[in-house]
C-alpha cells in the first residue's frame, strides 16, 4: 500500500485543521491527537491561549534594539553630531532596487576619517551596505528577509589596529512579539566549547499598549576565563493615541535607563533620559591610605532634548544634568544641498565643539534628477517631492 492512502485511512488533520478544531471535533475525528491524553491536553490549552490572545487585539511591539528609538535617535542627535568641516557626495543610480554610493570628506574631526566611501543596494527582500575609508578600514552589513517575519542580519569591520568583529543576528517578529538571537566574534572549540557573546532577547505585547521583555547575555572572551551572565528587565508603554511612549530598562550592570518621548505638536517633538547606576567605591584610610571597605554609590544624568521639523529644516536641541548644551540644524537650500550645523559647549569642562558641513544629493539619471527638483517625466510640478 502507497503511503498516501495510508495517510488517508489513518485520518490525520493537519497542523491548521488541529489548531482550528475545538476538543469536542477532535475527539470526535478519532485521530491520534484525541487519542493520546497528553497531546489532547497540549492542543486544548494551546487554543485556548491562542484565542485569548486574538481577543486581546495585540500589536507587534517592536524590536528590543528600538525600545527607546523616539528619544535615542530620533530627538537626540548622538546620531548626527560631528566636529570639523565635512562635506557628503550622495549619489541615487535607482530607486527599486535602490542603489546609491557616498562620498564623504572631513577636515579637523576627531572621529570621521578624512575620506570615506560606502555603497548601497536595497530591494524588497536584500539589504547590502559597504563602508571603506582612507585607512583601508572596512565595514559592512547584509539583512535578508526570508519573509515577512523572519530576518537574518551579518555585521562584519575589518579596522586598522583594531579586532576584527563579526556579528550574527536573526531576528523574528511575531504578531504580538518580537524575538532577537545575535552572537559576536562566536567560536566553537571542542575543549573549551563556545567563546564570544551571546544576546537573546524577547519583547512581548500585554496589552496593546504595553509590552514586557527580557534579555539574556552570555559573554566568555577567553578560553580558561569564568563565563559572564545576565538578566536585563525590559518595558514599553504606548498611548492609545500614540502621542507619548514611556520606556524603561533595568540592565544587568544594574544601571535603570528611563525615557519619555512626547509628540507636542505635528512638527515638534521632545524627549527626555534618565539613567541611574549603582556602584561600590573602596574607602581608604585617612592616615595609612589603606584600602578599609567600600561604599555604595548611584550616579545619575539626565538629558532633555526637543526636535523641530519645518519644511525645509530639522533643528535639534540637547540639554544635560552635567551642563552641556547641544545643537544640530540641517538646512535644505536646494533640492540637492544642505547645510549641516552643530556646536556643542560643556560648562562643566570649559570646552567646545564646532562642526560645519555641506551635503550634495546628485542623480545618476535624468529621471531622478526630475524627480529630485519636483518635477515628473515631462517637467511638471509634483505635489510633494520624494527623497532620492
Amino acid at each position: 500500500m502507497s503511503a498516501a492512502p495510508a495517510a488517508q485511512s489513518a485520518n490525520l488533520p493537519t497542523s491548521p485543521e488541529i489548531s482550528s478544531l475545538t476538543p469536542e471535533q477532535t475527539a470526535a475525528s478519532g485521530s491520534f491527537w484525541s487519542a493520546n491524553p497528553i497531546s489532547s491536553f497540549v492542543l486544548s490549552t494551546y487554543k485556548q491561549v491562542h484565542d485569548h490572545r486574538q481577543s486581546l487585539s495585540l500589536t507587534n511591539p517592536g524590536t528590543v534594539e528600538n525600545l527607546n528609538k523616539e528619544v535615542s535617535r530620533d530627538v537626540f542627535l548622538s546620531q548626527y553630531f560631528f566636529t570639523g568641516l565635512r562635506a557628503d557626495l550622495n549619489k541615487a543610480f535607482s530607486l527599486n532596487p535602490a542603489f546609491q554610493t557616498s562620498h564623504t570628506f572631513s577636515i579637523g574631526s576627531t572621529t570621521l576619517p578624512n575620506y570615506a566611501f560606502s555603497a548601497l543596494f536595497a530591494d524588497d527582500n536584500l539589504f547590502v551596505q559597504g563602508n571603506l575609508d582612507n585607512d583601508m578600514s572596512m565595514s559592512g552589513r547584509l539583512n535578508y528577509g526570508w519573509n515577512k517575519n523572519n530576518i537574518s542580519k551579518v555585521n562584519l569591520q575589518i579596522a586598522n589596529g583594531q579586532p576584527t568583529m563579526c556579528q550574527l543576528e536573526q531576528d523574528y517578529q511575531a504578531s504580538d512579539f518580537s524575538l532577537n538571537l545575535k552572537t559576536l566574534n562566536p567560536s566553537f572549540n571542542a575543549a573549551s566549547g563556545f567563546s564570544g557573546v551571546a544576546v537573546g532577547s524577547i519583547l512581548q505585547s500585554i496589552t496593546p499598549q504595553l509590552s514586557l521583555g527580557l534579555e539574556l547575555l552570555y559573554s566568555k572572551t577567553q578560553e580558561g576565563a569564568p563565563a559572564d551572565a545576565g538578566v536585563s528587565y525590559l518595558s514599553r508603554f504606548v498611548s492609545k493615541k500614540q502621542d507619548w511612549i514611556f520606556s524603561g530598562q533595568l540592565q544587568a550592570n544594574g544601571a535603570l535607563i528611563t525615557s519619555f518621548w512626547r509628540k507636542v505638536t505635528p512638527n515638534v517633538e521632545a524627549g527626555i533620559e534618565t539613567s541611574l547606576q549603582a556602584g561600590m567605591i573602596p574607602i581608604t584610610d585617612p592616615v595609612m591610605g589603606t584600602p578599609i571597605g567600600i561604599q555604595p554609590t548611584i550616579e545619575g544624568s539626565t538629558t532633555i532634548g526637543a526636535k523641530y521639523e519645518y519644511r525645509q529644516s530639522v533643528y535639534r536641541g540637547t540639554l544635560d544634568s552635567a551642563g552641556k548644551v547641544a545643537c544640530f540644524l540641517e538646512r535644505k537650500v536646494l533640492p540637492t544641498l544642505s547645510i549641516l550645523f552643530c556646536g556643542e559647549i560643556d560648562h562643566a569642562k570649559n570646552e567646545s565643539k564646532l562642526g560645519c558641513g555641506l551635503q550634495f544629493e546628485t542623480a545618476g539619471n535624468q529621471e531622478l534628477l526630475m524627480m529630485q527638483q519636483g518635477l515628473d517625466a515631462d517637467g511638471n510640478p509634483l505635489q510633494a517631492p520624494p527623497q532620492a
